[in-house]
């Protein structure tokens, strides 16, 4: 089983390059606002309980697809520090079966990120919308740092299209 993790600040264009990811490689799309949008239902951000449960979800079915050979692109934006524990469950459990995590850092320039946050395809889940909203947690959490784990690949896709991307990550991990 191989896991492509992308990640990077909201609006870099996880989900998008990871579909295209999928038509290269017929990889399954673990989108992470799945979970949040299924947690959101029952729990309120304030909740204690949104955060268990989002990464609970998360932990299970990435082990459940990693124990039946069932390869994944999951995306996230990462917080440096912050989610290295969290990270590091999702390594475990999918080493555990015999997979593999090949980690994308998806990075682009602020002012592209500025024009994407307000792109419509971002009203279909509850992904953030507002440039001051992309600000505001840039300012609390580093979003830009790599993760310090193996098999890290950084792709700056200012310029690159969605399919580009997909395609420069397909040729870096020799996916097909």
């Amino acid at each position: 089983m191989k896991l492509i993790f992308l990640y990077g600040p909201p609006a870099v264009g996880k989900l998008t390059v990871a579909q295209e990811l999928e038509k290269l490689t017929g990889f399954k799309i673990f989108h992470n606002h799945l979970t949040i949008d299924l947690v959101k239902s029952i729990f309120s951000r304030a909740s204690a309980e949104r955060e268990k449960f989002i990464n609970k979800y998360r932990l299970e079915l990435i082990e459940a697809a990693a124990k039946t050979d069932v390869n994944l692109i999951f995306t996230m934006v990462y917080a440096k520090e912050a989610d290295d524990p969290f990270v590091k469950k999702i390594i475990n459990r999918v080493k555990k079966h015999g997979g593999e995590v090949c980690f994308v850092q998806l990075l682009c320039e602020e002012g592209e990120l500025k024009k994407r946050i307000k792109n419509a395809s971002r009203k279909k889940f509850s992904k953030m919308k507002k440039i001051a909203s992309l600000k505001d947690v840039m300012e609390k959490h580093d979003l830009v740092s790599g993760m310090p784990f193996e098999n890290n690949f950084i792709v700056n896709n200012t310029k690159l299209s969605p399919r580009k991307t997909a395609i420069a990550i397909v040729n870096y991990f020799k996916i097909k």
